[in-house]
């Protein structure tokens, strides 16, 4: 039997993923009550709006939210977000995550989801300070390890206290997407399991919200 398990976190109105970016606008554009007017009676619908960021809620990173020339949500392949074997790697407790949590293990073509803990602060202060990341030395230990994503329960993948982007840097430029602000990792085994986080097709655009969800056969 299979069992699904949901990674995300809920996008609602007013929502702050990052501090200095816009919460989302989440309302109608077609209210049930207005729809009342244009339907038989007894039939109504809604249209929502929704107004955000692109970095909002659990999102993935693609190649040209660091790179001009990199893939955009709209050129990346199925192949590279969807039905990938995964491992978990536990990293709770540590705020700097070296090399040495993935050394020794088989990388190659899957998906490394970085479990620290830190989803436990969603939506509160304690989430934008202070927050678990990787070093550049991890992410060019993941990028020699052919690795095919690199997720992580975290506010930032990178180090924010500085203005360089590591991390962002190598793993985007080598094609290896990057999903951040996952959570309920706890609820993962060590590996045996598939990792999905799949974006709209969007031209032009090089992060957006996903569900994403582990796939995990029992």
């Amino acid at each position: 039997m299979e069992t699904l398990i949901d990674l995300s976190h809920t996008i609602f109105d007013g929502l702050v993923t990052y501090k200095g970016l816009s919460a989302p606008i989440i309302c109608d554009y077609l209210s049930r009550e207005n729809s009342k007017g244009i339907y038989e009676e007894g039939t109504s619908f809604q249209i929502g709006k929704i107004e955000m960021v692109t970095n909002t809620g659990t999102y993935i990173d693609c190649p040209f939210h660091r790179y001009e020339d990199g893939k955009d949500l709209s050129q990346i392949a199925l192949e590279q977000c969807a039905n990938l074997d995964a491992i978990t790697i536990n990293a709770k407790g540590a705020t700097t995550i070296g090399k040495e949590y993935f050394e020794g293990l088989e990388l190659k073509n899957k998906a490394v989801l970085v479990n620290t803990g830190w989803a436990k602060h969603w939506n509160t202060e304690s989430y934008f300070e202070g927050h678990p990341y990787l070093t550049e030395e991890a992410a060019i230990y993941l990028k020699e390890s052919q690795v095919k994503l690199v997720g992580i329960d975290s506010h930032n993948i990178d180090n924010t206290t500085g203005k360089t982007r590591p991390v962002h840097t190598t793993l985007l430029g080598a094609g290896i997407l990057i999903v951040e602000h996952l959570c309920n990792l706890d609820a993962l085994p060590q590996s045996g399991y598939q990792f999905n986080a799949v974006p709209p097709k969007i031209k032009g655009a090089g992060t957006f919200a996903v569900r994403a969800y582990a796939c995990l056969n029992r």
